[in-house]
């Protein structure tokens, strides 16, 4: 590392002030010996989305790594804790209206098997129980409205994600970050200047300072100045694969009953989520402007949610698909600079918190040069790849006939080998495990993720006429009255929240 080491951070928001509190943390010693120097740029002028999000448990890895507790960042973010994703109407045909996606615990290790077990002898015809929040332990909180916070004596480790307000948690980044030692400086960047290898140089600014650094991370959202515009790294998109361009977004007031999970539900041309921050229900409709437009989609939003007509709505779009490299030079793409899959299972947030810790192992091994860069991309790319499989099986398995929208996804046969191999595999009866052991696809989502998703939109063949009347593990296992044992542990969500 050249003497001193200067990263430069084009863009604040939640990506940015990320990227700065993890470098911050990981080089503190650099940092104090000012031999490392982190600078975060970002123009006072730019406005504020503020949307409700929510996110993995990665996000709680994050916050533990930095030693940050629940009870400090959470009530300045209006947060609330997530367990658990619901998804209504997407495959009304095989009779199943809801399913979940609960995020998987240590506990769950004592009940997963049967739950994919049952699901293999369910894909052989038999009639066993394949309800995924049923066989999973944040499955029955998020029923019984539970948070994760358990008494000491409770030996297990509980996953679980966050909702909150994106606007908020980035101002309290910032305010760590800064008390790590990152400088912050507030400028409208006019231009940039390369070196004549294409390396970026400096940032030129209106208010006439010149920022130069040795690395520079582009967080600068979907114009990706640094990226796209200064270094014309090609992006790819996955229209294709993924339909969805536009939002509309509006709150609405919370309930005296906050949920422990976000809902997507969904409409006629793509889907809604609600998200429960402690203040207000944040929704939105993501929606592809091929087959509605955004004031059809605005009139559809306040139906489903029973707005008069004159409720105050904003308009998103989005750019989904990913750059060729997200490394490139001697800069980095990260957050929405860097791509975005559409935020079916909330996936941003996470999807930015590995590419800043892959970058970092990466960096690192390299000493402090781009050697290892073929290799971050290479993983970065097989990582949103992945990814965006999982998000693209949401739309193929469909069983909705209300609209031509529904029927094009079904239709959609651009799909990666990937993703065709796991749905041949699963519809021959094959060990789905197994392909996802062999694809290496267990960091991204691992096979009992893959199972809630199949079973969940009831991709079973017909039952069988003959019926053995025996081989249901989640009534020989007992596994309601065990996870309901479980669950005695557990309090009400209002009262985590309160304890903080």
């Amino acid at each position: 590392m050249a003497q001193p080491f200067k990263i430069v951070i084009l863009g604040g928001g939640t990506a940015g002030w990320m990227a700065a509190n993890l470098f911050a943390h990981k080089w503190a010693g650099k940092l104090n010996d000012k031999s490392l120097r982190v600078t975060l740029v970002e123009s006072p002028d730019i406005g504020i989305v503020g949307v409700g999000e929510g996110s993995t448990p990665t996000l709680k890895r994050f916050f533990s790594m930095l030693g940050i507790a629940d009870g400090d960042w959470m009530p300045q973010c209006n947060a609330t804790y997530k367990m658990n994703i619901a998804f209504e109407d997407f495959s009304p045909a095989s009779g199943i209206k809801r399913y979940s996606h609960p995020f998987i615990s240590q506990l769950d290790t004592f009940t997963q098997r049967a739950f994919m077990v049952n699901a293999r002898t369910r894909r052989l015809g038999l009639d066993t129980h394949t309800n995924p929040d049923d066989f999973l332990l944040n499955g029955v909180l998020a029923k019984q409205n539970k948070g994760p916070q358990t008494p000491d004596n409770f030996p297990f480790n509980i996953e679980y994600g966050y909702h909150f307000d994106s606007h908020l948690l980035g101002a309290f980044l910032q305010q760590h970050a800064i008390g790590l030692s990152v400088e912050h400086v507030q400028a409208n960047v006019e231009s940039i200047k390369q070196h004549p290898n294409g390396d970026i140089a400096e940032l030129h600014c209106k208010e006439g300072m010149v920022i130069n650094g040795d690395l520079f991370v582009d967080c600068s959202g979907f114009s990706s100045a640094l990226m796209q515009k200064t270094l014309g790294v090609k992006f790819n998109s996955y229209k294709d694969n993924l339909f969805n361009d536009s939002a509309v977004v509006v709150p609405t007031p919370i309930s005296e009953h906050i949920p422990v999970e976000t809902t997507s539900t969904a409409l006629s041309a793509g889907w809604c989520w609600k998200i429960p921050l402690t203040n207000r229900f944040g929704n939105g409709y993501v929606y592809s402007s091929d087959f509605i437009d955004s004031s059809q989609a605005e009139r559809e939003l306040k139906q489903h949610l029973n707005l008069s007509e004159d409720s105050d709505c904003r308009h998103l779009s989005m750019k989904v698909g990913a750059l060729a490299q997200q490394w490139q030079n001697n800069c980095l793409g990260i957050g929405l600079s860097a791509g975005f899959i559409e935020p079916l299972e909330a996936t941003a947030l996470h999807l930015t918190q590995i590419s800043i810790e892959q970058f970092i192992l990466e960096f690192e091994e390299g000493g402090f040069t781009n050697r290892l860069q073929g290799q971050y991309n290479a993983k970065m790319q097989h990582r949103t790849e992945r990814t965006r499989d999982y998000i693209v099986a949401h739309y193929k398995l469909n069983t909705r006939n209300d609209s031509e929208y529904w029927r094009a996804n079904r239709n959609n046969m651009h799909l990666s080998e990937s993703l065709l191999q796991i749905l041949d595999v699963w519809y021959k009866r094959g060990d789905l495990e197994a392909e996802i052991k062999r694809q290496d696809l267990s960091t991204h989502f691992n096979a009992v993720s893959w199972n809630c998703l199949l079973a969940g939109y009831g991709a079973f063949p017909p039952l069988a006429t003959k019926q053995p009347g025996s081989g249901d593990l989640y009534l020989e296992q007992k596994i309601e009255s065990f996870l309901h044992g479980c669950a005695l542990n557990f309090e009400d969500h209002r009262t985590n929240l309160h304890n903080h």
